[in-house]
């Protein structure tokens, strides 16, 4: 990681649109990394939100790696903790802890596992595993915040398919009663959950609307284009603000890698062979290197 990026990592650290588009591609070759390795894990949730992660932990997000109970960190919750394998990587590289943690994802008693776990992994605000509880966890740090007079952020990263769950709508309701503008919920809305379309369990649309009607300050973005994203978060308003902030993402199951976006739901879990394994490599690493010649 570049040393600037390492030195400070407070809001809006100076980091270029290439780099962070590198960064999430970075993020999907570690990912396609881990699965072999382990054996288990989540290719196309983790790719819809690769450009959400990266920009959110090499730009946004105030922290102290060295320091992970920070009390004046910016809170970060993984709603859709099924995509804990892109996040792995991101906090090893950011010094949460040793690189050599990721050697043992997914194996008995490693810390680093399919969902994340609070108790055993520093940089984990909160575990995940069903899902459907973050944005309620959000609430209660947001308002924390407001009690004890600190200024941090939380955040919490959703799938659209968690929107179904009825807790979710309870939460955003008491953000907005108790005036949380320093809470943001960002919606990964890439159409599928994992038995499907969104649209055939329950539909959620129009989600703009619906978070509008609960008195929530909407932002609907493109959230697989770096610029989108990082020119939403570098805008959101004040801690101090009122209204509760939610980004509606939409972006692509499995973006980054031409089959998988193709077939997005076959790619919800599974394995590459070792044909499939050697094409996604070259066709993010070409990617990656059309992006490194362009910056010089």
């Amino acid at each position: 990681m570049p040393d600037d990026i390492v030195a400070q990592l407070d809001r809006r650290r100076p980091v270029t649109d290439n780099e962070l588009l590198r960064r999430a591609d970075w993020i999907r070759l570690q990912t396609i990394d881990l699965i072999r390795q382990a054996g288990l894990g989540h290719y196309s949730s983790t790719f819809s939100c690769a450009e959400l992660v990266a920009t959110l932990y090499y730009r946004t997000l105030r922290l102290r790696p060295d320091e992970p109970r920070w009390e004046d960190r910016d809170r970060f919750l993984l709603g859709k903790g099924h995509v804990a394998t892109g996040l792995w990587p991101v906090l090893a590289d950011l010094g949460f802890y040793p690189q050599d943690w990721l050697r043992q994802f997914g194996k008995v008693g490693s810390p680093l596992n399919d969902h994340p776990n609070m108790k055993l992994a520093h940089g984990i605000d909160f575990s995940s595993g069903s899902l459907g509880h973050n944005l309620s966890v959000g609430v209660g740090m947001a308002l924390g915040a407001r009690l004890t007079g600190r200024d941090y952020r939380t955040f919490v990263l959703t799938g659209d398919g968690e929107l179904q769950e009825g807790q979710v709508w309870e939460a955003a309701m008491a953000a907005s009663h108790y005036k949380l503008g320093n809470l943001i919920a960002i919606v990964d809305a890439n159409g599928f959950s994992g038995a499907g379309p969104t649209s055939q369990a329950i539909n959620i649309e129009p989600l703009g609307q619906r978070f509008e009607a609960f008195g929530w300050t909407v932002r609907e973005i493109d959230g697989n284009d770096i610029p989108a994203v990082r020119s939403t978060l570098d805008e959101l308003p004040d801690p101090s603000s009122e209204a509760p902030v939610v980004i509606i993402a939409r972006t692509r199951k499995g973006h980054g890698v031409e089959f998988m976006e193709k077939q997005p739901q076959a790619w919800h879990l599974g394995l590459l062979d070792a044909e499939q394994y050697a094409d996604v490599v070259s066709e993010i690493t070409k990617r990656m290197e059309l992006l490194e010649g362009s910056a010089r």
